[in-house]
């Protein structure tokens, strides 16, 4: 993304990698959220060759953002309030961080965290 700077008079870029790390810490720091990766889901690209799908994908065109984030919840969450407060917590992180607009945030729930009992007898 290009944003002219009026005082300066130069220009600033931000990567999508740098909207991929601020839309992960957002997603991470939502209550029941244990991880932010993409598991072991596989989406064939056009030429039909399997791709590794990434834990936090951004499109951006005409300087809006499309974001996916993949998730691993903790067993008992709610997973539709979960999702919709990870979107919420996304899309304003960056927009308020860099001012580009955010038109979606795609949520995947690739897993679950089960906890384990270690108090066996």
């Amino acid at each position: 993304m290009d944003v002219m700077n009026e005082h300066v008079g130069g220009s600033l870029q931000i990567a999508t990698d740098v909207l991929a790390k601020i839309a992960r810490q957002a997603a991470l720091e939502v209550e029941g959220v244990q991880d932010v990766r993409a598991g072991n889901t596989k989406v064939k690209n056009l030429w039909g060759k399997v791709a590794p799908q990434r834990a936090v994908s951004v499109q951006l065109t005409d300087d809006v953002a499309e974001i996916t984030v993949c998730l691993v919840v903790d067993f008992g969450s709610k997973i539709p309030s979960l999702c919709e407060k990870v979107q919420q917590n996304v899309k304003s992180s960056v927009q308020n961080m860099t001012n580009i607009t955010v038109s979606r945030v795609n949520v995947t729930v690739s897993g679950i965290c089960v906890p384990t009992d270690t108090a066996q007898g």
